[in-house]
């Protein structure tokens, strides 16, 4: 029994799309939920996911555990519809399935109405929770032994939840109005990387239509990487699943030190580490990332390269193969200042008192490390997926950059300038809600709200639009401006829409391209750097960002000029 919401939608909350993962589900793939015969209560959300409490929603005291391990849970967001309208061939609505952000660490469905979206779009609007951090991606080899199937072994838990909520969709999702032949996945951050792993995943397969990834990486972790020491001859990750135990045996006080802790270690079976592993409490284990926090972030290898879940070789890989992923109609998309929503809070350009920015201290130098910053994610999480797709698929690949940067000052702060159209800012656009759970009544008033509204209305309706046809088009309404696919010949081609209001150019096509290669050359070529040492800064975060430029080419820039700047800095 759901509920009807204040725009209008009909509104489901809390439905479980598998059985909770708890005790000896822990690290096993989701399992069918348990069936009721009764008419079930659904008017309040399921739990978050367990994390780590930062800034970005949760009341509890930042890096204090929240949540819980029962958590895979969804929520169904419908327009009205009559009764007997319901699950009838013709009359059935496409559906927009939704995947929160979060680094895959933080986050949570329950923060996303997707009432004014399914209202004002006529679509089925689906949120769930996944499971996160060391919940949703670990893998180990004591808990690949015994009786598990090739899903348990992958470690991509996260994953796979999303990959059963999508099964549930095809099975369900008639009855609220559904269509299960028109399913668009999109996600945002973690959540566009997350729609990457489903284009990329053969568990999913057949399971959706379409794909929208908004600011999402497109980047994998080597199954061994995930798992090894960090002090082995191909070094593991800094927090692998062998490093985690090494900590909790040390924590516990079992081990003196990390030597110890190894020793410890070598000597139990599989079954000793398997049951360790999962008769340590939720909060135990989420503490014991205490030294990569982030604003509740947490540093853990996560969308595993298993060889089953999700292929073998690098994403970029697979996209130019034509038979190596889901082909489907895709839209990529990044916002124009992607950084500035972390530089803000993390830059040293920026005077800050109690965490709150007031001014620059050097506004060249953040403008321009935000720029190449957001030009590098561009290049790789957009420009160059959407090549190699558009050499596979064909015209079916649609590209965009959100450009809205009209906030007002806050004090001090110009937020126009500090933010910009940072990390994040497009998604209020996206579901119609200009507002934010944190912060929002800093980015919109009544100066900016009508035009931002307007834009909100033809993002909408281009998304909407794409899930009813796969393609975005002139809109559900066809009057927007004609958003082209990819072209990949052409210097002059059209290539991605860029969103804006009429003050700052409205809706247009943009022939740009960036390359990672690009990117490079540019910071080497632009004026506005002082010295080489300020280049080799940028380029050190191009670096730290995986693959997005290799040491061997960190230190031969500028004829090894970079070398005098460390990458441990």
């Amino acid at each position: 029994m759901g509920f009807v919401s204040g725009d209008g939608a009909h509104v489901w909350r809390g439905i479980p799309y598998a059985s909770p993962p708890v005790a000896e589900r822990r690290w096993r793939a989701p399992q069918e939920p348990q069936p009721w015969r009764e008419a079930r209560a659904s008017g309040a959300f399921g739990p978050e996911c367990i994390q780590l409490a930062g800034p970005l929603g949760s009341r509890a005291p930042e890096g204090e555990p929240v949540g819980d391990e029962d958590c895979l849970y969804l929520n169904v967001f419908a327009p009205r519809l009559e009764a007997d309208a319901l699950g009838r061939e013709g009359t059935r609505l496409p559906v927009m399935f939704w995947i929160h952000g979060g680094g895959n660490t933080i986050g949570s469905a329950n923060v996303y109405d997707g009432s004014r979206l399914a209202v004002g779009q006529n679509v089925v609007v689906v949120t769930m929770n996944y499971r996160l951090g060391v919940f949703g991606w670990f893998a180990h080899r004591a808990l690949r032994s015994g009786d598990t199937s090739p899903q348990d072994r992958s470690g991509n838990f996260g994953t796979l939840d999303l990959v059963r909520a999508l099964r549930w969709v095809q099975n369900n999702i008639a009855a609220f109005g559904g269509d299960p032949e028109r399913v668009t996945i999109f996600g945002e951050s973690a959540g566009g990387s997350n729609v990457f792993s489903l284009l990329l995943s053969p568990e999913a397969r057949g399971l959706f239509h379409g794909a929208i990834v908004q600011s999402g990486v497109m980047g994998t972790v080597d199954l061994g990487e995930a798992e090894r020491f960090a002090d082995e001859s191909q070094p593991g990750h800094r927090f692998s699943s062998n490093e985690v135990i090494l900590e909790m045996l040390q924590r516990r006080g079992l081990a003196a030190d990390r030597a110890a802790a190894k020793a410890a270690v070598a000597a139990m079976n599989d079954v000793q580490l398997r049951t360790l592993l999962r008769a340590a409490s939720a909060h135990e284990l989420v503490d014991l990332y205490e030294g990569s926090r982030f604003g509740g972030m947490y540093s853990i290898p996560r969308l595993l390269r298993d060889g089953v879940v999700l292929p073998l070789e690098e994403p970029l890989h697979t996209f130019t193969s034509q038979a190596g992923y889901n082909r489907v109609p895709v839209i990529l998309g990044s916002n124009r200042d992607e950084n500035k929503l972390f530089h803000l809070f993390g830059s040293r350009f920026v005077t800050r008192m109690f965490r709150i920015p007031l001014w620059f201290n050097d506004e060249r130098r953040y403008q321009l490390e935000a720029e190449y910053a957001a030009l590098m994610w561009k290049a790789t999480a957009v420009d160059e997926p959407a090549s190699a797709m558009r050499v596979s698929q064909g015209a079916s690949v649609y590209a965009y950059r959100f450009d809205w940067d009209e906030e007002p000052r806050a004090l001090f702060a110009d937020l126009s300038k500090m933010l910009g159209a940072a990390h994040a800012l497009e998604i209020p656009f996206v579901f119609g809600r200009l507002s934010f759970p944190v912060g929002g009544r800093f980015l919109f008033d009544d100066e900016n709200r009508p035009a931002a509204r307007q834009l909100s209305r033809a993002m909408m309706s281009y998304w909407a639009q794409f899930a009813y046809t796969g393609s975005p088009g002139r809109g559900t309404e066809g009057r927007l401006p004609d958003w082209k696919p990819w072209a990949e010949e052409g210097v002059s081609a059209p290539r991605l829409m860029l969103f804006d209001t009429e003050r700052d150019g409205g809706l247009r096509m943009t022939s740009e391209r960036m390359t990672r290669e690009n990117v490079i050359r540019q910071v080497a070529l632009d004026s506005r750097f002082g010295d080489w040492r300020e280049r080799c800064e940028v380029y050190r975060e191009f670096v730290k960002r995986r693959a997005r430029m290799s040491v061997a080419q960190y230190e031969s820039i500028g004829d090894g000029a970079c070398r005098e700047v460390s990458l441990d800095e």
